[in-house]
């Protein structure tokens, strides 16, 4: 583990730190339970600390340390808060590596010898190449993977309501993903997969399609010669 990566095992490390450096911190706070802290945890752990050797990463429990957690209004997870001079000058709430990749670059490049305009174009590239590993691992997370609006159980449009009782009348077992729960995903797969709306079928990482094609496909028995035998429900 990088030495300026911190995994808090109490408070007064975090207090020594803030109280005595002028430097940037990035305070992480995370749940255990939480699946979409997985992103934020990687990228922190694998890029930023990394990359920006000289600032001090913190992992904080949030219910462990809750009242850290609420000196920092801190409501949802991941949330990360960047502090200087223990004053709050950047707070990324949920999974928004994005914006947390160039937060942090404007903050902390300075510091470690990293020019602003350099570490942009640097943080660009990572992020698409971040990006794009993410979504090929979620479009083959499940043999047959849906796109939708809400939950397989409450769906939140018709097309996404539609797309999901096709499915399950036909016996089809599937994986889905809401993409109303992350933005960066939400767009993203657009330009991944070339399709401009949702939802978005997938059978071995492959795009089907949207509503009218699987429709058109499940009328014409295409669709179940499609999916693996293992995915139909006996």
């Amino acid at each position: 583990m990088a030495k300026n990566l911190i995994e808090l095992t109490q408070d007064s490390e975090l207090k020594s730190v803030l109280e005595t450096t002028n430097e940037v911190c990035v305070l992480y706070f995370w749940a255990p339970w939480a699946a979409q802290c997985t992103q934020v945890d990687e990228f922190i752990r694998k890029d930023l600390a990394v990359k920006y050797s000289k600032t001090k990463f913190f992992i904080i429990e949030a219910e462990k340390f809750d009242h850290i957690s609420e000196g920092y209004e801190i409501t949802a997870v991941p949330t990360v808060i960047i502090t200087q001079k223990e004053k709050i000058v950047g707070r990324i709430e949920g999974v928004n590596i994005a914006k947390l990749a160039k937060d942090v670059n404007a903050l902390c490049a300075a510091a470690n010898g990293i020019s602003a305009q350099a570490g942009d174009a640097a943080v660009k590239t990572e992020i698409e190449q971040d990006l794009n590993t993410r979504l090929k691992g979620l479009v083959e997370r499940a043999p047959v993977m849906v796109f939708i609006k809400g939950t397989a159980v409450q769906p939140r449009c018709g097309f996404s309501k539609k797309i999901v009782g096709m499915l399950n009348e036909h016996s089809i077992k599937y994986g889905y993903f809401d993409i109303l729960t992350d933005e960066e995903v939400r767009q993203g797969l657009k330009e991944y997969s070339d399709w401009p709306t949702y939802p978005q079928l997938y059978i071995q990482g492959e795009l089907v399609g949207g509503l009218d094609i699987v429709q058109e496909m499940i009328e014409s028995g295409e669709l179940m010669d499609m999916i693996p035998k293992e995915s139909v429900a006996a």
